[in-house]
C-alpha cells in the first residue's frame, strides 16, 4: 500500500501502482471526466501512471495552467503527426507548450505550408482526435533512440538525444506516430474538440541565426468549440486595442529608422500624458518623504562591474563608449541604482537620518535584439520610475509596507482592480545566477513573505524569478482581456550596499550596512504606458488623458462664444480644443468619438444665446444642456471618483 497526499492535506491509502486516474475515481466521478495531468511529487505525471511510492499528487483540469501546457503539448504532437501525414519528408525538431497554444519547428526541405493549406491540416488534425488515440509513454536506450532517427535522416533529434543521459529518453506513441519526448500529456486525443493554426514564422534552430532556419507552425486547441470561439473574438479586440494601432491613431508616440529600432519618439500629446503621469506619482511620493535626484544617461565601465550590471547585461548589452583618453570606457547605464548608491555615498549618516529615499524617472538602456523589439513594450530604451530606499534594517519591514501602499494607490488610481502579487525567489538548485551571501538572501526573502502577509496580499511563490541581486514582490495585473501583466516591482538588497561599501553609524556610534529597496511602481514608463492603452482601449482616466473636451460650434457665427467657453474652461483648468473646421457637427462627432475624447460640447445659437453649453459623452451620447460651470462640476466629480488624494 501506498500513502497518496492530497492538496488539502488530507491522507489517503491506495494499493501499490494506483494511477492518478483511479485516485481521481475515488474522489468524484466528476472529477475523473475532468482530470487530464497530474504532478506527483514535483514531477508532471501522465494520468495513467502507476504510482509505487508515498508521495504528494495534485490532479489538473483544463481550468489549471499545468492542465492547460499537457493539453497544448499534446495538441503539438497531434499538429506534428497532422504535418508527417501531408508531408512525409518533413523532420521534426521540437514542439512546445506556450502560454497560449503550441508550435511546432519544421524543416520542411523543399516544401513549404502557408495560410492556404491551415483549413485541411485543421480538419485532419481532428480527424485524428475524434479517434480517441491513447498517449503512451515508454523509454528507450539512447542507441535505440538515435538508430531511430539515424534511420530517418533527423539530425535535429540526433543533436538533441546526443545531449541527453542514456536511461532518461523517452519517446511517446500515439496511433502510428512517434516522437521524442519528456512527458506530460492527456489521457486521449479524444479530449480535444477545437483547433486553430494561427500562424506560420521562420525560426532558427535552436534560435541561433548561424543555424539552419525552420518553419514554425503555430496552433491552439480547446476541448470545446465554444472556448475557441471567445478565444477568437478576443483577439480581434486585442487587436483593435493593439497600443501600437492606437498610439498612431491617438497621435502619442512613433518610431524612426534613423532614430534607431526601439527607441520611441514621444509626441505632443504622449509626452503631455506622459509628464502628467510622472507628476501624478511626483506627487504621491513627496508626501511619502522621497527626494527627486537626477543621474546621467552613462557611467564608466567600472561603475556597472561594482554593481555585477556589467556580468549581467554587458555582454548583451550597447558596446562601451570610447573617449579620447587611453582604456577610459564608459556605458549606456542599464540601470539607475548604482548612480543612487553613490549619491547615497556623497556624505556620511547616522541611524537617526535614514531612512534616504531617492527617486528618479531614468532612462536606461538595454540592447534587445531587434526580433524581440514589440511596440512600446520592449524596446532598447526606456524610463523606469525608479526610486531606491536606504534604511536600518529595523525599519526595512515598515518601509517596504508603505512601497506597497504606493502601488496599490497607482493601480487603484489607473483603473488595475485585478491583481497577484509574485514573491520572486533564488532558484535554490542555480545560486551561481546571483550575488550575495545566503544569509543576506534569506533575510530579504523572509522580509519580503512578511510584508506580502501583513499587507493580506494574494501571492504566489516562484523560485528562480529573482532580480540577480535580491529577491521580489512583483505585481501580475490582470487587464480586461484577462491577459496577466507583470506591472509594479519591489526588490531588498543587502547586497549593493556591501559592493558599495555603503554605512551608516548605529546608535552604538559603530558603522553598520543599510539594506536597500528597489521599487518601481509602474517599472518601464513605456511598457505601463501600452499595457495602459490597451487595457483601457485609449478611453484614459478623465484625470490622465490629453484632451478631456471638445468644442463643437455648429458654424463660424459662433466662434466667440466657443473661444469664451474654452477661457472659461481653462480657468477650471480643464484640458479643452476647438474643432473650427468648416464641416457639419456630424462629421465633428464622428471624428472625435474616434479620437476617444470624453466630452464634445455643441455650440449653436440656442447655447449662445442661455450662456450654455450642449453636453455629449464618448460612447454614451447626449447628457443636456449645462452652464459651463455646471459642466465642470461634473469633470470635478468624475476625475475625484477616480482619483483620490494618497
Amino acid at each position: 500500500m501506498i500513502n497518496i497526499t492530497l492538496p488539502d492535506g488530507s491522507v489517503k491509502e491506495f494499493a501499490n501502482e494506483t494511477t492518478p486516474m483511479e485516485v481521481a475515481k475515488s474522489i468524484s466521478e466528476g472529477l475523473a471526466r475532468n482530470v487530464i495531468s497530474a504532478d506527483f511529487n514535483g514531477t508532471t505525471v501522465e494520468t495513467k501512471t502507476p504510482l509505487t511510492t508515498d508521495g504528494s499528487l495534485t490532479l489538473f483540469t483544463w481550468n489549471n495552467p499545468e492542465g492547460k501546457k499537457a493539453f497544448w503539448h499534446s495538441s503539438a504532437h497531434l499538429l506534428a503527426q497532422t504535418i508527417l501525414f501531408f508531408h512525409p519528408q518533413a523532420k521534426l525538431t521540437i514542439g512546445p507548450a506556450i502560454e497560449n497554444g503550441f508550435y511546432y519547428d519544421v524543416d520542411f526541405g523543399d516544401e513549404s505550408i502557408s495560410e492556404n493549406d491551415f483549413k485541411k491540416i485543421e480538419d485532419k488534425m481532428l480527424e485524428f482526435a475524434r479517434q480517441k488515440f491513447e498517449f503512451e509513454m515508454r523509454e528507450v536506450s539512447k542507441s535505440e533512440a538515435l538508430n531511430y532517427y539515424k534511420e530517418r535522416g533527423n539530425e535535429f533529434k540526433v543533436e538533441l538525444i546526443e545531449n541527453l543521459e542514456d536511461g532518461d529518453i523517452t519517446f511517446c506513441d500515439h496511433s502510428d506516430f512517434t516522437d521524442l519526448c519528456r512527458g506530460g500529456h492527456i489521457p486521449n486525443t479524444g479530449i480535444i474538440k477545437a483547433i486553430k493554426i494561427m500562424s506560420v514564422a521562420g525560426a532558427y534552430w535552436r534560435g541561433d541565426e548561424n543555424k539552419p532556419q525552420l518553419t514554425r507552425v503555430y496552433g491552439i486547441s480547446f476541448p470545446k468549440q465554444k472556448e475557441l470561439k471567445e478565444y477568437l473574438a478576443l483577439l480581434e479586440e486585442a487587436k483593435k486595442r493593439d497600443h501600437r494601432k492606437l498610439g498612431k491613431e491617438l497621435e502619442l508616440f512613433t518610431f524612426s529608422s534613423k532614430v534607431g529600432q526601439g527607441l520611441p519618439l514621444w509626441l505632443p500629446k504622449g509626452a503631455a500624458l506622459r509628464e502628467r503621469l510622472e507628476n501624478f506619482l511626483k506627487k504621491a511620493q513627496k508626501k511619502a518623504g522621497y527626494e527627486m535626484v537626477i543621474s546621467p544617461h552613462i557611467g564608466q565601465k567600472e561603475l556597472y562591474v561594482t554593481s555585477g550590471h556589467y556580468a549581467k547585461y554587458g555582454e548583451d548589452s550597447f558596446q562601451p563608449i570610447h573617449t579620447p583618453k587611453e582604456n577610459e570606457e564608459f556605458l549606456l547605464k542599464p540601470m539607475n541604482c548604482p548612480h543612487h548608491c553613490e549619491i547615497y555615498k556623497t556624505k556620511p549618516y547616522s541611524y537617526k537620518d535614514l531612512p534616504k529615499r531617492y527617486a528618479e524617472f531614468g532612462t536606461v538602456y538595454r540592447y534587445e535584439q531587434s526580433g524581440e523589439l514589440h511596440g512600446l513594450t520592449r524596446v532598447r530604451g526606456f524610463t523606469q520610475d525608479d526610486a531606491h530606499i536606504f534604511c536600518t534594517p529595523d525599519q526595512l519591514n515598515d518601509e517596504f509596507n508603505a512601497v506597497i501602499d504606493i502601488v496599490l494607490y497607482v493601480f487603484s488610481a489607473l483603473g488595475f482592480k485585478d491583481f497577484t502579487t509574485q514573491i520572486s525567489l533564488r532558484d535554490p538548485d542555480n545560486k551561481d545566477k546571483y550575488i550575495g551571501t545566503d544569509e543576506n538572501w534569506e533575510k530579504a526573502e523572509n522580509a519580503i513573505m512578511r510584508s506580502a502577509e501583513e499587507k493580506g496580499l494574494k501571492t504566489v511563490v516562484e523560485y528562480g524569478e529573482a532580480a540577480f541581486y535580491g529577491p521580489k514582490l512583483d505585481f501580475m495585473v490582470k487587464d480586461v482581456l484577462g491577459r496577466s501583466w507583470q506591472l509594479g516591482t519591489i526588490q531588498v538588497d543587502y547586497t549593493l550596499p556591501e559592493r558599495f561599501d555603503l554605512t551608516y553609524k548605529g546608535s552604538d556610534n559603530q558603522l553598520h550596512r543599510p539594506v536597500m529597496i528597489h521599487r518601481a511602481p509602474f517599472g518601464s514608463m513605456e511598457r505601463f504606458i501600452a499595457i495602459l492603452i490597451e487595457h483601457t482601449g485609449g478611453n484614459f482616466p478623465l484625470w490622465l488623458t490629453p484632451e478631456q473636451v471638445i468644442l463643437l460650434p455648429i458654424s463660424e457665427k459662433y466662434e466667440n462664444y466657443t473661444k469664451k467657453v474654452l477661457h472659461l474652461l481653462e480657468n477650471y483648468e480643464i484640458r479643452a480644443l476647438v474643432d473650427d473646421r468648416n464641416e457639419k457637427v456630424g462629421r465633428k462627432i464622428r471624428d472625435a468619438e474616434m479620437s476617444k475624447i470624453p466630452f464634445m460640447l455643441i455650440i449653436g445659437e440656442n447655447e449662445e444665446k442661455e450662456g450654455t453649453v450642449s453636453v455629449r459623452k464618448h460612447s454614451e451620447g447626449d447628457l443636456g444642456s449645462y452652464s459651463v460651470e455646471g459642466f465642470a462640476e461634473i469633470i470635478e466629480n468624475e476625475i475625484d471618483k477616480t482619483l483620490q488624494q494618497f
